[in-house]
């Protein structure tokens, strides 16, 4: 825990609310004496805190974006992929408490389990310290802005559909208009035969990229 504290910067004053955060139901129901509770109910507060301090982020950072477009924007900051990776990146998978069977299949790798215990930390973060250290924590680790063309949305959006194979998407050019020099591509992505989201960019590459967060952004808010 100490390893991790250090990283992040934060040293909690309840080391029973960080426990419980590094706490995953499948240790929880393996060792029930040992361990308090396990962290889905942070979770559960964490999702909504990630949420406000996301859409407070983009609208002082971004004024001149629509609606429409910072919805897409903190979809894209908070899906699943990019709080897995912020996981990674501070070592929350080595600090995590799992059971047995869970670490043995590869737990500390999935990332619904890092984003879910992402989000439980954040809350912890928020209950031990308040608001602004909760603040401080997701600018410097979850609240990173990227252009589309930085940011792989069409890696994030397959890793989010990947959790459920059944569901084959698809990329479809539906226009390329213009000038050889100024061409402008929309491109939909497909869920099934449904439409889920569609992008315009001056490459196939840039509107596939803003599909795929238009996308996320729809999937977030069905």
């Amino acid at each position: 825990m100490t390893a991790l504290e250090t990283k992040i910067g934060y040293t909690f004053s309840s080391y029973a609310l960080c426990e419980t955060a590094l706490t995953h139901s499948s240790y929880y129901n393996e060792n029930r004496f040992a361990s308090r509770e396990h962290n889905e109910r942070l979770e559960f507060l964490g999702d909504s805190v990630l949420g406000f301090l996301a859409a407070e982020h983009l609208y002082g950072e971004h004024p001149k974006k629509t609606e429409g477009e910072l919805t897409r924007m903190r979809a894209a900051l908070v899906c699943e992929s990019s709080l897995a990776r912020a996981a990674r990146d501070i070592g929350l998978s080595e600090a995590l408490l799992l059971g047995k069977g869970e670490d043995n299949g590869g737990g500390r790798q999935r990332a619904s389990l890092l984003a879910d215990a992402m989000e439980a930390l954040l809350a912890a973060i928020f209950l031990d310290g308040g608001m602004e250290a909760a603040r401080r924590f997701a600018l410097q680790f979850l609240l990173t802005d990227a252009t589309p063309e930085q940011k792989d949305y069409k890696t994030s959006l397959q890793e989010v559909l990947q959790r459920e194979p059944v569901r084959a998407y698809s990329y479809h050019l539906l226009d390329a208009s213009g000038p050889d020099h100024a061409k402008v591509f929309t491109v939909e992505v497909l869920l099934g035969n449904t439409p889920i989201g569609r992008g315009v960019g001056s490459s196939k590459k840039e509107a596939e990229q803003l599909a795929a967060m238009a996308a996320l952004a729809h999937l977030q808010n069905d």
